[in-house]
């Protein structure tokens, strides 16, 4: 039976249905593990676009596991190694450890080695090696750092790890999405520590969920690249498995600078009617926080500890000692000196933003404040190298204020952000830093 003109035009062209919108999280794990969508709580398996790890967390671990199974690394170029965690070497612990990373990374031929050149969230997004909708792991808690370019990047344990270097994939569930919209403009003084050290102190360490946290709104997309990792490699403390924020022209910018591959900054990003839980700040309203002993979630407004003499200052760190970091600490300090009994250390976090404060004058405006400059190294956050000392109060640019993180015990540790550190180091205790920049 002939079929009416009509009815055969309606029967060619069925109505398409809509596209089912996807959190930035989902569109990164879609893309891995080879499908066009994926939904929260399914477990797929993802392809791995690159592992990285350090001396502590790598070779030492990694080639013994190997050996025993007579298996080789899947694809040595999607692999990085950074000597970063104990460096410079103070002892024969320190040097075994090197040693055996030095060696297994000529044994293997890799080709993507950075020794001693600063800590590792730092030095692989500034040679180029996390781009915009990658997957990647790290053998470091701080690994989501990498979120901060479009990326889904989480740490993982070196059992874990192992799989990755031989079979190059993982699985994951698809987490959901928990969005930090920042609407406003942040005040001067105040920064992208101060934002995490909010968001901590409201949610505490587990307020993630283990999770994918995305960092979105107008306070965000105002943030330089380098404030901006801050915030995802602070999702850590915050509890998520991954910290995301969608690319765009500034996340161009740092990545043709680094000289990366080109990349799509406009394919990643959470469509409108994506299902998530928002939480809202006004950035505008954000006062300088600081976090007190012995936990990130122990966050306040700065006044609530203002006045707490200190011992130490300490500027470094892959959350503290960027680039941006030592030139916010350098606002505060240039043309003055810090009080008498207070020590301020600077530890750059990698040569290449060290070299760049050196050649801007603001190395020089921290040493004449007199500052003591530490090798571009996780040292004193990871507790290496010299401890500070016991009973004493520090306040530090780093991640973490636990117990014993810095070396002793009996020290109490405080966080702030580079503007609040040395600010302290100023005047001998913490003071809101918008004081001394007015």
């Amino acid at each position: 039976m002939n079929t009416p003109a009509a009815t055969r035009a309606t029967v060619a062209a069925p109505v398409a249905a809509p596209a089912r919108p996807q959190t930035l999280a989902q569109k990164l794990i879609a893309r891995a593990s080879g499908r066009e969508h994926v939904a929260v709580g399914e477990i797929v398996t993802c392809g791995v676009d690159l592992a990285m790890f350090h001396d502590s967390s790598g070779p030492r671990r990694l080639k013994p596991m190997l050996e025993e199974l007579g298996a080789r690394l899947w694809d040595p170029s999607r692999i990085v190694l950074v000597m970063d965690h104990y460096v410079p070497e103070r002892d024969d612990d320190s040097r075994r450890i090197v040693r055996i990373a030095r060696e297994w990374a000529r044994e293997q031929a890799l080709p993507h080695v950075y020794d001693s050149q600063g800590i590792c969230h730092v030095v692989v997004p500034q040679h180029g090696h996390i781009r915009p909708g990658m997957l990647c792991v790290g053998g470091d808690s701080h690994s989501p750092t990498g979120g901060a370019f479009g990326a889904y990047m989480f740490g993982v344990g070196s059992t874990e790890m192992l799989g990755v270097v031989v079979t190059g994939e993982i699985w994951l569930r698809v987490p959901e999405t928990i969005q930090m919209w920042w609407d406003g403009a942040l005040p001067a003084g105040v920064t992208a520590k101060d934002m995490m050290l909010h968001m901590i102190g409201r949610f505490g360490m587990n307020g993630g969920r283990y999770q994918a946290v995305e960092f979105a709104g107008p306070a965000v997309a105002a943030l330089s690249m380098q404030e901006r990792m801050t915030l995802s490699n602070m999702s850590a403390e915050l509890g998520a498995q991954a910290g995301l924020i969608a690319p765009d022209a500034t996340t161009a910018a740092f990545l043709a600078e680094a000289d990366a591959p080109s990349a799509d900054t406009g394919a990643w990003f959470t469509d409108d009617g994506a299902e998530l839980t928002r939480h809202g700040f006004d950035a505008a309203a954000l006062e300088p926080h600081v976090a007190a002993p012995h936990s990130p979630a122990n966050s306040r407004g700065v006044s609530h500890y203002a006045g707490t003499p200190v011992d130490v200052a300490y500027i470094g760190a892959c959350t503290g000692a960027k680039l941006d970091d030592l030139r916010a600490a350098a606002r505060v300090l240039r043309g003055h000196r810090v009080a008498a009994g207070v020590r301020l250390i600077i530890a750059p976090a990698s040569i290449r933003d060290q070299e760049r404060a050196r050649a801007e004058g603001v190395l020089q405006a921290l040493t004449d404040a007199g500052a003591e400059l530490f090798p571009t190294a996780c040292g004193a956050c990871s507790g290496y190298g010299d401890p500070m000392g016991d009973d004493i109060t520090v306040i530090s640019t780093t991640a973490r204020n636990f117990k014993g993180r810095m070396g002793s015990p009996s020290a109490q540790v405080y966080l702030g952000s580079p503007y609040t550190v040395a600010a302290a180091a100023l005047r001998g205790r913490v003071t809101d830093p918008r004081e001394v920049l007015a």
